[in-house]
């Protein structure tokens, strides 16, 4: 049976950056330890005034395409995920394949082109999406381009607003690839919810303690459809697990749920046992809340234990490293989250040929997917032709003032000009409007 997976992955981060603790904070009179210790963010990446969610999603299709030696004839889909689309009718993979059109003097009008919505769990629907068109055989040999992008912004003093960021991942998906196979097993998680939503508007609207309940209900309820179709998990199982992070301190709860779940009845529990006790049964409490505030204790033990704090800084912890430099990207945080762990493997020298990661990808109103991928031979020269530390090297230093500028250029409800912070060099760039009121594009050399 042909293996189906990704064959290439890009990453574009926006070319200005917003340091948390040395400006952010003192700015907002509080201390770093509530960004870097808390949330677990060190900086976000930010657009400058030429750049949005098509100019950083065509920068990394069009990275992706120079280094594979593609060309638009290879190109037989392409699906773009974003929560951040400035039209509810034209498609943002329409403006992206018009952006490489002009680069290429080529075309795809035989590519077929969509975008996803289902708020940040989109970028894993539409690689869903891709999987299954080669799989049903309706991909003529032509590969898949899946791009998640997105600009990450909160009201100014909105509780979220630290966790902003702005970036793309491009995603090659193709039949016998190079970085991951992908697996038919998936499980879901999902429920009408109302934790975090933008009806008609661009900032969102978010219940964030909600949103971190419903966030940890719906990928428990995942794992537990995932493992109807794959059977138990192990936590050896698995080399990495990527998770969904708007923030890397909502990864720790996640990271520590799942844990708990793929150590319950196996020997790993029995080992724990006489450090933390057994974890509570429900049929031992006379009701919901004892049983719940047992679990809840149990769990403040386990995250102490040896076992599991080995298990994370394994298995968890390398998922973050990009994202604690560029916070939130919507579709692409799992994304990113795949590509940090890749990238750990690659400067410790793990061999990851036949090794599996679990990815919990998740999207608010809500829904939860986990599935399987194996990592397959020539991950390695795909993994280290990724810029990433060049990108994040490279981006500009906000201040404070220029940072309530840039934001100001990028709220849709003010009418804010603002000169460029950076000099575009060999990439798209946002070039005013058209007679229809659509945004135009063009490429600096």
């Amino acid at each position: 049976m042909t293996a189906v997976g990704i064959d290439a992955i890009e990453i574009r981060t926006g070319n200005l950056k917003l340091d948390l603790p040395n400006t952010f904070a003192p700015a907002k009179g509080e201390e770093p330890g509530k960004y870097t210790k808390g949330l677990g963010l060190n900086a976000s990446s930010f657009p400058d005034s030429y750049e949005d969610i098509v100019t950083m999603g065509a920068n990394a299709a069009h990275r992706l395409m120079e280094r594979k030696g593609l060309t638009p004839d290879d190109i037989g889909r392409i699906d773009v995920a974003t929560e951040s689309a400035f039209d509810n009718s034209k498609p943002v993979s329409t403006y992206i394949a018009g952006c490489l059109e002009d680069v290429y003097g080529e075309n795809f009008h035989h590519a077929n082109k969509g975008e996803r919505k289902f708020a940040c769990i989109a970028g894993t629907q539409s690689l869903d999406d891709a999987y299954n068109w080669i799989k049903a055989g309706r991909n003529r040999g032509r590969a898949a381009l899946v791009v998640a992008t997105d600009t990450a912004l909160y009201a100014r003093g909105d509780d979220g607003e630290a966790t902003q960021g702005a970036g793309a991942v491009a995603m090659l998906i193709t039949e016998d690839p190079s970085v991951v196979e992908m697996s038919t097993e998936q499980g879901y998680g999902s429920a009408d919810e109302t934790d975090f939503l933008k009806p008609n508007q661009q900032f969102p609207s978010v219940d964030g303690k909600r949103s971190v309940q419903v966030y940890l209900s719906r990928m428990r309820e995942a794992l537990e459809d995932f493992e109807s179709v794959a059977g138990d998990t192990h936590p050896d199982d698995y080399a990495y697990i990527p998770f969904h992070t708007p923030f890397p301190g909502m990864v720790r709860k996640a990271g520590l749920l799942g844990y708990r779940h793929m150590i319950r009845d196996t020997s790993v529990e029995d080992e724990l046992a006489e450090e933390i006790g057994r974890q509570p049964r429900r049929e031992a409490f006379d009701n919901d809340e004892a049983y719940e505030d047992a679990v809840l204790e149990y769990m403040d033990a386990l995250k102490e234990t040896d076992a599991y704090r080995e298990w994370y800084a394994n298995t968890i912890d390398p998922t973050l490293t990009i994202s604690r430099e560029v916070g939130n990207w919507y579709t692409g945080s799992v994304h990113v989250a795949r590509a940090s762990a890749l990238r750990h493997a690659l400067q410790n020298d793990v061999d990851l040929v036949g090794k599996r990661l679990l990815i919990g990808s998740y999207g608010s109103g809500a829904q939860a997917e986990i599935h399987a991928e194996t990592v397959v031979e020539g991950w390695e020269e795909e993994v280290r032709a990724l810029n990433v530390e060049e990108q994040l090297a490279d981006r500009h230093d906000l201040s404070y003032g220029e940072y309530e500028s840039i934001h100001d250029s990028h709220n849709h409800e003010k009418d804010t000009d603002m000169d460029a912070l950076t000099v575009p060099e060999e990439e798209f760039t946002f070039d005013g409007w058209g007679r229809m009121g659509e945004r135009k594009y063009r490429y600096v050399e």
